[in-house]
């Protein structure tokens, strides 16, 4: 390789991983014990009311983390609303059916009036993506604390946000990207165990799938002619879906099941299935539930710790949805 284009190489690196990092020093899970001991109980309480009301709240919560954390790390810029002069990540194409917001935002204003000025929202969602997994049967695990909001948020940048149709090699690259590995990968896309998809999000799988089959082969026949019934090539029904798993309500491992049967709802959720890379893990899951929400809780404080290289100006918010 010739010196310029090695140097160019190097410097290409060097912008990438200063983009978006692993944080480990800064984060700790005491952080608010002297400050504002009460937060995680609020929070905690927060997230259970509004379960209770609309039980698709853990799903929301849980995506509103990933996708907040895969852009500009976890700094609550999801959270952010446009303004006139600038469309927001909540606002990209991705993010549109992106849900409850309010839950984050009435935890905040719950803490502010009790410890004002402290606690992010940034640390909120964490905490929150935390307690519904728990809630919902799947483990436990302490959230390091001592993020900030950031003041950046711009719809455009969801476009790096792992497509649902991402075949393996790019699901790898996109984790890479931010510093975890293949096993994370695996281990987080199981937060599929939770929730409920739409047709628009899966039925490209179903019908005219290529020029030579109409149906993507990896589906399962016999769940294909479910999804197929459901949202069939015509579909007029807006809330026509799938739930992600059997048991869409609880935190488990049957997602991976699912998925070795040739029943995931999503083509990047099969091809995990389909890669000896990942498959293996997918098998170790299937068989070991213990070992499956041991990994997916490191893997979340992994998440958890991922921060962006370009906003030194981050603050504690004191409405989540708009800058100070």
């Amino acid at each position: 390789m010739e010196p310029h284009h090695l140097t160019f190489l190097l410097l290409l690196m060097f912008m990438i991983s200063t983009q978006i990092s692993i944080n480990n020093a800064a984060l700790d899970a005491a952080y608010y014990d002297q400050t504002c001991p009460q937060a995680e109980k609020i929070v905690a309480e927060t997230v259970f009311n509004a379960s209770s009301h609309d039980p698709k709240v853990p799903a929301r919560i849980l995506r509103l983390f990933f996708h907040d954390c895969f852009i500009r790390g976890c700094d609550a810029s999801i959270l952010l609303d446009s303004t006139p002069s600038n469309k927001a990540e909540k606002d990209g194409p991705p993010n549109i059916s992106v849900r409850a917001f309010y839950v984050i935002d009435d935890a905040k204003a719950k803490i502010e009036q009790i410890c004002p000025h402290i606690v992010s929202c940034a640390d909120i969602l964490a905490i929150a993506a935390r307690d519904v997994v728990t809630m919902s049967g799947g483990p436990n695990w302490p959230v390091h604390k001592g993020r900030k909001d950031g003041r950046i948020s711009k719809a455009n940048e969801t476009a790096q946000l792992p497509s649902l149709q991402f075949n393996t090699t790019q699901l790898i690259q996109s984790f890479a990207a931010r510093g975890l590995t293949i096993k994370d990968l695996v281990a987080l896309s199981g937060g599929h165990t939770l929730g409920f998809s739409h047709c628009s999000s899966f039925q490209a799988r179903l019908h005219n799938f290529s020029s030579t089959t109409n149906v993507d082969p990896t589906i399962n026949t016999d769940f294909a002619n479910i999804l197929k019934r459901v949202c069939p090539q015509h579909n007029h029904n807006a809330n026509a879906g799938q739930f992600l798993d059997s048991t869409a309500s609880r935190f488990d491992n049957n997602y991976y099941k699912q998925v070795l049967m040739g029943k995931g709802v999503f083509g990047s959720d099969q091809a995990l299935a389909s890669d000896g890379r990942t498959r293996w893990i997918v098998e170790s899951f299937a068989r070991d539930e213990d070992l499956f929400f041991r990994e997916f809780a490191a893997s979340m404080v992994k998440l958890g710790n991922i921060v962006s290289g370009w906003d030194n100006n981050g603050e504690v918010r004191l409405r989540c949805s708009s800058v100070n």
